[in-house]
């Protein structure tokens, strides 16, 4: 896992699966298809305004909704380099983990940021800057460190059988 250094996209409680990515698009596949829509059901800039490396931040409960694996995979298809929440939905949650996404709960990183602002982050060790001020997550354990670095759980299996 690697360091990274983006922007905050600071969203509220209860962000759902319907407004990361809206049930229209539900019959594209790819990440090149699905990223340009990311977000649009709660902030239609968002994705004129996001770059790669970029964080969101949210707060209770984010990815609530149906289970499908899009909603993720819009996301990281935008350039986001990882989510930090207070806590997750329980599917997204690991939906996000199995397509090599990145997802750390951190109420106090939630509480403490702003719009904006810009975000420090070495992913494997779960450790977080902004405007000087450390916060640390509970870091993945080194399997599913491995799984994120492969870029999600197919292609973390593929490596492993091809080591066979």
């Amino acid at each position: 896992m690697r360091r990274t250094t983006g922007t905050i996209h600071l969203y509220g409680a209860h962000v759902d699966t319907d407004v990361i990515l809206p049930g229209k698009y539900l019959n594209l596949y790819t990440p090149e298809e699905l990223g340009p829509h990311c977000l649009e059901g709660l902030d239609p800039t968002f994705i004129q305004r996001v770059r790669v490396g970029d964080v969101i931040i949210a707060g209770d409960n984010f990815g609530t909704g149906s289970s499908r694996e899009h909603a993720p995979i819009a996301i990281k298809a935008a350039g986001i380099s990882c989510i930090i929440a207070t806590n997750f939905a329980r599917i997204f949650y690991r939906n996000a983990i199995n397509i090599g996404l990145p997802v750390f709960e951190c109420p106090e990183i939630v509480a403490a940021v702003k719009q904006g602002d810009v975000i420090d982050a070495d992913l494997a060790k779960g450790q977080f800057t902004v405007n000087g001020t450390h916060f640390q997550a509970k870091p993945f354990p080194p399997y599913i460190q491995g799984i994120i670095e492969a870029g999600g759980l197919v292609p973390f299996v593929k490596k492993q059988l091809n080591k066979i």
